[in-house]
């Protein structure tokens, strides 16, 4: 389903194309623009020449797009031409007769809007159109007026590149060469957006409000961008003559809107009308204007101007004249104004004529009245200039206006004294003069202060708080025009009459606006009053004073106050207006005006103010307040005292006053009927008027008190202390009822509601919730206890947790602001409803916040207060809807984030709080869902917000990005809850049916819409076609990381990956283009931790998706990523800059490793605090207290809370001194905030690293575990683990790495060390490489040798601590030192062959030379090494000891110089490791039950013994052992003994088969010592007796296991194992001499000793006869059936097991044999004489001694066993020699072998059904081979030992034979009374221990042998050592011993034995 290219409407594509390349080169400042931008006007010069002009219809055009139905039609920018459904077409030719377009475009218009239709949700692709259309028009109109503003001009410049303005500049010229002035004006004048409605509505072209107001929005903006193009000409450069006279024509036709003002569009026409005419500054640079050059263009403008055509509007003809005039009088004083004297004396003519058109009165009602004029900077400028040049440059006429003003109020005066009528004739232009500057000037949106120019500073004012324009030069001379200015408002104030009184009042008002002009304005009032005036009427002081008006007011006061009725009176009601007349209310209002305006600026004259002794200003007002005035004149007041409140020392008195003088009623006298003050003026007087000043003057006043300071105890005495009464009062009376109240002007209605809702939000954004809340506290007043009031907040608070009216009225108001906003109609108080709405929004989210804390204080105090948790509240329902929709209603607010920002702020803010409870999510799911339209409408809205692209400088800018990152908030909080949720609605998944079940698609297709989803892929994809990469990882970093973080959630949440991966990867191949642009590297001023958390965060995404790409085998996509990511090949050819043409390939660096150099290791930690006042201990014990984790999961300290700690430890200091010191103090709070805010962020930067790390890690990990592995060929893979080991490596080692990044370097260490093992080892095993002369892999030796350097330097840097990071490293060592491990080959038996000499000179193969260099690098570390890998093995966490021991393992194993050995021997570690067993051993013995607590000590054990195994292999190290007293230690143990019972835990087993059985435990403590035993026994030479007798001992202590685990019944391969070493062990020590060494040992223990001894050798000899015969075969057959699967190894280990227990056993009767005696006649006897061999194979169970002939001998096996054993055992050697030499032959030809074969061969090593399936056949080659060395070498033992079982055979036969056949004596019956005597008495005597010796001589010399027996036995063993046996023997040394070199053994031996049994009867 591949949706169309888009469609690029002719009409509007390219031309936001050409928008957008204005918008980035001028405004945006874009570089590499300037190219751009040239193609793009060179492209759409014929746009802007026939501007708005669209292409004609035509019959031709129509045609084909009749036909496009049935033939097809080509689009423009696609291939191919497209079929066309019939509606389309309809459509088509409706938009082209509507808007007059060619039918083509009209087609493409509505195919681009059916393209963008997902954008506007609920709209049809014709409504689109029509925006489309409009869109386009606005884009060129905004390119033209944004090209003309960047020229270089008079008025100001945009500080671009000279190369762009001349482009900019030539185009603009040609074009306005062209007639584009012309143009523009029939354009300004021909569009009109009634008519172009009224087609619309025709034509269907209209949608729902918010189209229209879109629609009309785009009309007014594109006329109004066209009208700017000029004015911004305007200002730059002059217009040509007949272009101005063009624009004066069109400026003659303009009409004012309904209220007399001027629209915004014309505004601009008249402003570039005034600019024409502007000669203020003639600068050097500036170009000729043709007012001084050009003679002709003076007259053509002079003559139209003076011509008598009055225009539509007059006022606007007058404007025009005068700044004429102005023109002209500044010519006239040029030095080109010579010649055109002419037309320069006319200029006195032209004001005249101006003023009659009152021309000051059309600029205050026509220009200032206009809504545009106060937000652009230059009209504002401009009007000035005109204003002050007028005062200026014509000082007569100004005197004129004053002379006739006086005229005036002389008459008036006259006629008011003679009662007759005012004459007509009166002119208020000098009121008008005034009027028009104060209101000018009190408008200073941006803060220019232009009103200075009227003052003159008289004093020199060196004054701290003014910076103006005229501070630094003391007394400089000021310029002529300031000081004339100045004169006009002194002069104008001298001697004022009465009539201009109020309008002289309000032009100082105006130019008081702004803080230096209110100092001005102070000082002249203050100057004004006659210092001396004592006398009543002050007339001496000037009338513009302040004395003159406090006196007044006092008089006023006086006055009024003594009419004060008494409040019972009746007439009250009504009381008498006398006192103040409308005139005098007027100018009191004035005063009160022009008062509240210096105050507010100027607090040096509030101060002045309220302290002069003699006015008490603040005193009077309050007074006035409780006089009866009206209340237009008290809510003047009450500004005035909000203005004073400003300062917190008034404030706190001025609280004091309000409550003494009762304006707010909050004591009742007693007796008192009705009530008085504020309530009922509001309730009686103000609703009956329907307007409510006095109100809004009430709540502005305590707005601002609140904000200076709360009075705690206000009132007290009188009543219960505090603001309540105040709180009731706004609540109860103002804000309940304001909804039913009557409005005279409507607006009023919600200024009341935004007055009240102000003060409430302040009071709440004040409160904190202390414990002290929750406590009824009791006050005293008037001798009775009374319950105390809470703080206001706590008021509030509880208000709004409950279901109060006052939450009612609150949510009612959201809904109706959402109502009127969705009408998108003006209506009167709109801003003020805004305002309203946003102060209840800001009330909820206060409260949602501090709920939490609320409540849980409330439950600790067990109050009896009743609250719910407000969003539980927000889920009820709504009484106007009759649903629950309060939240829904929240979100919608949402929708309106283009014209409300700061409500769709709140409105996330507090959606945000709510998504935090899972159990209100499901509802709101419900809720938003529930209602198709409003599900839509919140769908869009959020999709709006996220949206929001352009960068709007400021305020606005900020709340749409916070805004965002709340949306975005909410959907990571809302993802980790469970379904269905908030977040999956919001993103597009399904919530009605299983979620995974999703299918994502694009917008628009399949009816999909717009999701959040689309709107995070697109801010996130801005960007990545460029070379610059993603735009908001750079604009909007935090929002980057919070987008990215959503999509790792989408693609790491089982339900919602599998949709996500696959719509990424399809639709968007988004990872690819975000990967390619690694690493982001922000610009300096960011702190990097956004940049790090966005790769964190893209880099966790990449390795799912790697991980999921494998496993789906989707190899490309693999493959794409890999070389992205690992590349180190930068192909020119492929890339961005086409410019070189030829294929160049450069080394790069690896994206992985430049992600890895973007991290900085480095992180500088603030310094320790120094402190001189607090104590650092506490401070810093506070500063933990106040420590909290935040939504990241950081632990960081919240500074505003310990900013209220410690401000309020400094207030709580009392004291002179502590006041003195208080400043210095607040400058150490100030220092240790610093402080904690940089703590702050050094973790936040700290984990934002630790977790970029990690991301980089797993990426790593899964790129090479997890991908395929044929993906990375092995030697690039080699090389790849190389540079990213090196790289870690040189970044962790750097001196100021952060430690607390180690442990994940040390992670990625060990993984990447254990690849490159595994690589090179595979990679040998395939036999590449080997020849290689750079050594051993494709890794270079002195890479490798570099790599265990750094690995060496790492573990040594980490010191002490980090014990558990070492683990990591030990790994990695123990991975590094196998790579050097010679893997097994196989024992091919020929190797004895070669001689010595060979062996010594052959060259050193790879590894022993890769070897021998580590340990040279190793041993180059010395002791420091040492020291560190041995404390470790003894002591600190299980892991790392047991893998420092396997390092000290594998080091002792390849150290030939024994250094190591040398330092562990002698440094004690040797001896603590060793004396440690005997500690292990009770956690060993637990071990033995049958659930095990954990198998930690066994691990450690086996770790242990390995590593003393490895120790006792070398002579030395076995006899240090011995010393140590190892073998004491293991005699202590008591683990041995504990033998558990082996069928009693069968049920305990753990099914995983993790968990071995109480057995296979047992076997693992006892296995490892029989082997060390062994060890030591073979490696210790000379003092072989010591050790011997030491082992001996450990035998006979623990002698009873070991007697029944050697007579044990069931013989499985554990107890084969075990049997096979314990019989090593006795065979080695349980000897005749062994009790010697063990020094003077009584004769008892001696005999006990010995009974032991005895016991061993007949155990073991009935083993044999159980091994040699008859259960044997019956063991392998057993083996086979218990483990079908593994039989083969099964069979094979249990083989070898026997053969060796059996050598072992054949070897200790040899030793036995020759320690006897070295001659046949003394040896002891071991067989009993007789021949006959065990029963045949099949005799199942048969006893050996049932098939002896005589039961006589039952004690001793018989020699036909020995013999039995002979002939098996030669039978087997060639079985084996047999096989040994099949596999040799196919280890040679593994090539050449069948698969069946080979799949054979492998499946031993593959576990698993299917296993060998799934392998390439590479692997497979590999594990066979494998499995041939295995079975090859396996056999080579088998040959070793039977050979060995043959010659032992043959000697004891001989032995024993020579003994019978020769030197025994056949008893005879008659000797029986002394049975035995003559067959042992010679020895008795000779050898004090003979007798004890051996079985034989118990079990022999009780029986008799008689001569029968030895002739039977002669003959059988005659048959049974025949011919063919000898043969066989022969031959095996010739096959085996001979190559083994022991040359005529077998043979002497067989020859010896031949002689016997020939021998003739003796």
């Amino acid at each position: 389903k591949l949706t169309p290219r888009p469609v690029r409407a002719s009409l509007w594509g390219p031309l936001k194309e050409l928008w957008e390349t204005v918008d980035g080169a001028v405004l945006r400042r874009q570089p590499e623009s300037v190219h751009l931008l040239d193609l793009q006007l060179k492209k759409h010069k014929a746009h802007f020449l026939s501007l708005f002009r669209n292409p004609p219809k035509s019959a031709e055009q129509r045609e084909k797009v009749r036909k496009a139905s049935t033939e097809g039609i080509a689009i423009q920018g696609q291939q191919g031409s497209r079929l066309l459904p019939e509606q389309l077409l309809k459509e088509a030719f409706i938009l082209s007769d509507l808007f007059d377009i060619g039918e083509l475009a009209a087609l493409e218009l509505l195919l681009a809007g059916e393209h963008q239709q997902p954008h506007f949700p609920g709209l049809t692709r014709g409504l689109v159109a029509v925006l489309l259309y409009w869109d386009g028009k606005l884009c060129v109109a905004n390119s033209l007026r944004t090209l003309i503003q960047s020229r270089h001009g008079k008025t100001f410049t945009l500080d671009l590149s000279g190369e762009l303005v001349a482009l900019t500049t030539r185009f603009t010229d040609e074009l306005m060469n062209q007639g584009l002035t012309k143009r523009i004006l029939t354009l300004v004048s021909e569009i009109n957006v009634t008519r172009e409605f009224e087609r619309l509505q025709k034509a269907r072209g209209l949608g729902d409000e918010k189209h229209r107001k879109e629609v009309s929005d785009l009309i007014r903006e594109s006329q109004q961008a066209l009208a700017d193009s000029l004015f911004s000409w305007t200002c730059q450069s002059p217009l040509s003559k007949d272009d101005t006279l063009a624009l004066i024509g069109h400026l003659e036709t303009v009409t004012a809107q309904a209220d007399g003002s001027l629209d915004s569009m014309n505004m601009s026409l008249v402003m570039a009308l005034l600019y024409c005419l502007d000669v203020s500054f003639p600068c050097l640079n500036s170009p000729a204007l043709p007012l001084l050059t050009e003679r002709q263009y003076v007259s053509v403008v002079h003559s139209r101007l003076m011509d008598g055509q009055p225009w539509k509007l007059p006022g606007l003809q007058a404007v025009c004249r005068l700044a004429w005039a102005l023109s002209l009088r500044v010519l006239s004083q040029l030095p080109q104004g010579g010649a055109l004297v002419e037309f320069t004396e006319a200029d006195e003519a032209l004001a005249d004529q101006a003023l009659l058109g009152d021309v000051f009165l059309f600029m205050k009602e026509g220009m200032l009245g206009c809504e545009s004029f106060a937000q652009e900077e230059f009209y504002v400028r401009r009007l000035h200039s005109l204003i002050t040049d007028f005062l200026a440059l014509m000082p007569m006429k100004v005197k004129q206006l004053r002379n006739r003003a006086d005229e005036d109020a002389r008459l008036v005066h006259m006629s008011l004294q003679m009662d007759s009528e005012l004459p007509s004739s009166l002119r208020k232009d000098l009121d008008h003069l005034m009027i028009l500057i104060g209101e000018f000037y009190s408008k200073d949106s941006f803060g220019l202060e232009l009103g200075l120019e009227f003052w003159c500073p008289t004093e020199s004012l060196q004054h701290t708080s003014l910076q103006g324009s005229y501070l630094g030069m003391a007394l400089q001379r000021p310029p002529h025009k300031q000081v004339v200015l100045s004169k006009f408002v002194r002069q104008m104030g001298d001697l004022l009459p009465s009539t201009l009184y109020i309008s002289y009042l309000r032009m100082l008002k105006g130019l008081a606006n702004g803080p230096q002009c209110a100092h001005y304005c102070f000082s002249l009032l203050k100057t004004n009053g006659a210092t001396h005036s004592d006398n009543i009427q002050g007339v001496s002081g000037s009338p513009v004073s302040w004395e003159h008006f406090f006196h007044s007011l006092m008089l006023y006061h006086e006055n009024l106050r003594r009419d004060f009725p008494n409040p019972d009176a009746a007439q009250y009601r009504h009381p008498p207006l006398r006192g103040i007349t409308q005139r005098e209310l007027d100018g009191l209002t004035s005063f009160f005006q022009l008062l509240t305006t210096i105050i507010t600026w100027s607090e040096n004259a509030r101060l002045a103010l309220c302290e002069h002794p003699q006015w008490t200003p603040v005193v009077v007002m309050l007074g006035l307040l409780q006089c009866s005035v009206p209340p237009v004149l008290k809510a003047e007041v009450l500004h005035c005292l909000a203005a004073f409140g400003k300062s917190p020392e008034i404030a706190a008195s001025l609280w004091q006053s309000l409550e003494y003088t009762q304006i707010l009623q909050t004591v009742r006298a007693p007796g008192q009927r009705q009530a008085a003050g504020i309530e009922v003026e509001l309730n009686e007087i103000e609703s009956s008027c329907e307007e409510y000043p006095l109100t809004r003057g009430f709540c502005h006043l305590i707005s601002t008190l609140v904000e200076s300071s709360l009075p705690i105890n206000l009132g007290a005495g009188l009543r219960v202390p505090g603001f309540q009464p105040y709180l009731n009062f706004l609540r109860n009376s103002v804000f309940l009822p304001f909804p039913t109240r009557a409005y005279r002007r409507p607006a009023e209605k919600w200024e009341v509601a935004d007055a009240v809702l102000e003060v409430f939000h302040k009071l709440l954004r004040d409160y904190e919730p202390q414990p002290s809340d929750f406590v009824q506290e009791m006050v005293e007043l008037q001798g009775e206890q009374v319950p105390a009031h809470k703080p206001p907040g706590h008021s509030i608070m509880f208000h709004l947790l409950n279901d109060s009216p006052m939450l009612a009225l609150c949510l009612s108001l959201l809904e109706e602001g959402v109502r009127q906003l969705d009408t998108y109609a003006p209506f009167p108080g709109k801003k003020l409803l805004e305002s309203a709405v946003l102060h209840c929004l800001r009330l909820l989210d206060l409260a949602l916040q501090k709920e939490v804390v609320f409540m849980d204080l409330l439950r600790e105090s067990q109050a009896s207060l009743l609250v719910s948790p407000l969003e539980q509240l927000l889920q009820g329902v709504s009484p106007q809807t009759r649903r629950a929709d309060h939240i829904v209603n929240i979100a919608r607010y949402l929708y309106h984030s283009s014209s409300n920002p700061e409500a769709a702020f709140q409105s996330a803010k507090i959606l945000r709080h709510i998504a935090n409870y899972p159990n209100i999510q499901n509802r709101l799911v419900g809720d938003f869902t529930h209602d198709q339209t409003v599900s839509d409408k919140l769908m869009a809205g959020f999709v709006e917000c996220l949206d929001n692209e352009e960068a709007e400088e400021g305020k606005v800018a900020r709340i749409r990005h916070e805004t965002q990152i709340h949306i975005l908030n909410l959907l990571i909080t809302s993802l980790e809850l469970k379904t269905p949720n908030l977040a999956l609605y919001l993103l597009g998944y399904e919530v009605k049916k299983p979620v995974s079940s999703t299918n994502l698609q694009d917008p628009g297709v399949l009816g999909c819409p717009r999701s959040c989803l689309h709107a995070i892929l697109s801010l996130l994809q801005r960007g990545t076609e460029k070379r610059s990469g993603p735009v908001l990882t750079q604009q909007a970093p935090h929002l980057a990381e919070l987008c990215y973080q959503v999509i790792y959630q989408l693609c790491a949440c089982p339900d919602t990956s599998g949709p996500t991966m696959r719509y990424l990867r399809t639709s968007q191949d988004f990872l690819f283009s975000h990967l390619q642009h690694l690493p982001f590297i922000l610009p300096s001023e960011y702190i990097p931790i956004a940049a790090l958390s966005q790769m964190s965060w893209l880099m966790k995404t990449a390795a799912i998706e790697l991980r999921v790409t494998s496993l789906n085998r989707q190899r490309s996509h693999t493959q794409r990523l890999v070389n992205l990511l690992l590349d180190d090949q930068f192909n020119l050819s492929k890339s961005v800059s086409g410019f070189l043409h030829f294929d160049t390939v450069s080394k790069v660096r690896r994206k992985l490793l430049s992600v890895l150099d973007a991290i900085d290791f480095s992180q500088d930690m603030p310094e320790l605090l120094q402190l001189d006042f607090f104590e650092r201990t506490q401070i810093e014990q506070v500063i933990s207290n106040c420590e909290h984790v935040n939504e990241q999961g950081h632990t960081v300290c919240n500074v505003k809370l310990l900013h209220r700690v410690l401000v309020a430890e400094v207030n709580a200091l009392q004291g002179m001194a502590a006041i003195g010191q208080r400043p210095l103090l607040m400058e150490e709070v100030n220092s240790i905030l610093q402080q904690v805010v940089e703590r702050n962020r050094v973790r936040r930067s700290l984990s934002a690293k630790r977790h970029a790390l990690r991301s980089w890690r797993s990426l790593v990990e899964t790129l090479l575990t997890a991908c395929p592995a044929d993906l990375i060929p092995a030697d690039d893979r080699q090389l790849i683990i190389r540079d990213l080991l090196l790289d870690l490596h040189d970044k962790v080692l750097s001196e100021d790495a952060a430690g607390e990044l180690m442990p994940i370097v040390a992670g990625a260490v060990f993984t990447l060390t254990a690849h490159l093992s595994q690589s090179v080892l595979s990679e040998q095993q395939q036999g590449v490489g080997l020849e290689a002369s750079s050594g051993f892999a494709s890794i270079a030796n002195s890479a490798l040798h570099l790599i265990l350097r750094k690995l060496l330097d790492f573990i040594l840097c980490t010191g002490g601590g980090y014990q558990r990071l070492r683990a990591h490293l030990y790994g990695s060592l123990l991975y590094y030192l196998q790579i050097a491990q010679k893997p097994e080959e196989p024992d091919t038996l020929q190797a004895a062959g070669k001689a010595m000499w060979e062996r010594l000179t052959a060259p050193e193969d790879g590894f022993s030379k890769l070897q021998r260099e580590n340990l040279a690098i190793i041993e180059s570390y010395g002791k420091a090494l040492m020291e560190v890998v041995c404390r470790d093995a003894c002591d600190g966490h299980e892991i790392s000891r047991m893998l420092a021991l396997a390092v000290l393992d594998r080091i002792l194993s390849i150290d030939r110089q024994n250094q190591w050995l040398v330092y562990v021997c002698n440094s004690g570690y040797l001896r603590s490791l060793v004396e440690s067993l005997r500690q292990d051993d009770a956690a060993l013995q637990t071990l033995l039950t049958p659930q095990p607590p954990l198998l930690k000590p066994l691990y450690i054990y086996e770790s242990k013994m390995a590593l003393l195994t490895r120790v006792a292999k070398t002579g030395q190290g076995a006899v240090e052992l011995l010393r140590c007293g190892l073998v004491a230690q293991l005699i202590e143990c008591q683990v041995f003994d504990m033998v558990p019972d082996s069928d009693a835990h069968r049920v305990m087993r753990d099914p995983s088969g993790f968990i071995p059985s109480p057995m296979d435990r047992y076997r693992q403590i006892l296995l490892p010592t029989l082997r060390l035993f062994q060890v030591i026994l073979t490696s210790t030479t000379m003092n072989h007796q010591q050790g011997a007798a030491q082992i001996l001992q450990w035998l006979i202590v623990h002698a009873d296991t070991i007697q029944s685990l050697l007579r044990c019944q069931e013989l499985s391969m554990g107890v084969l194992q075990e049997l096979s070493l314990l019989t090593g062990i006795i065979s080695k020590t349980a000897l005749p001499g062994a009790l010697e060494m063990g020094g003077e040992v009584n004769s008892a223990a001696l005999l006990e000793f010995q009974g032991h001894i005895n016991r061993f050798q007949r155990l073991c000899l009935s083993l044999l006869g159980r091994l040699a015969g008859s259960e044997r075969e019956r063991l392998l057959k057993q083996a086979e059936i218990a483990a079908p699967g593994d039989s083969a190894d099964r069979r094979e280990e249990m083989e070898v097991a026997m053969q060796q227990v059996c050598a072992n056993i054949m070897e200790y009767c040899q030793t036995l044999l020759l320690q006897s005696s070295t001659q046949a006649q003394f040896s002891i006897c071991l067989f009993s004489p007789s021949g006959s061999e065990p029963a045949g194979r099949d005799g199942g169970r048969a006893d050996l001694s049932s098939t002896l002939p005589s039961v006589a001998y039952s004690r001793a096996p018989s020699l036909g066993l020995v013999m039995y054993l002979l002939k098996n055992s030669a039978a087997d050697f060639f079985r084996f020699h047999q096989s040994h030499r099949q596999s040799l032959g196919k280890l040679q030809s593994l090539d050449q072998l069948p698969p069946e074969e080979l799949k054979e061969l492998c499946q031993g090593l593959v576990s698993g059904p299917g296993g060998v399936e799934k392998i390439s056949s590479v692997q497979r080659s590999l594990l066979a081979k494998r499995r041939l060395v295995q079975l090859i070498n396996n056999r080579a033992k088998l040959l070793a030992l039977c050979s060995y079982v043959i010659e032992t055979c043959l000697f004891v036969l001989w032995r024993h034979l020579e003994y019978y056949l020769l030197h025994c004596t056949p008893t005879d019956p008659k000797d029986s009374l002394l049975p035995g005597a003559s067959l042992y008495r010679s020895r008795l005597t000779d050898d004090s221990f003979g007798g004890l010796q051996g079985s034989g001589s118990r079990g022999l010399g009780l029986s008799r042998v008689s001569q029968q027996d030895l002739d039977v036995l002669k003959s059988d063993m005659a048959a049974g050592f025949g011919e063919a046996l000898q043969r066989k023997l022969l031959e095996v040394e010739g096959l085996y011993s001979q190559v083994r070199s022991r040359y005529t053994f077998i043979q002497a031996l067989v020859r010896r034995i031949r002689g016997l049994l020939r021998q003739p009867k003796s």
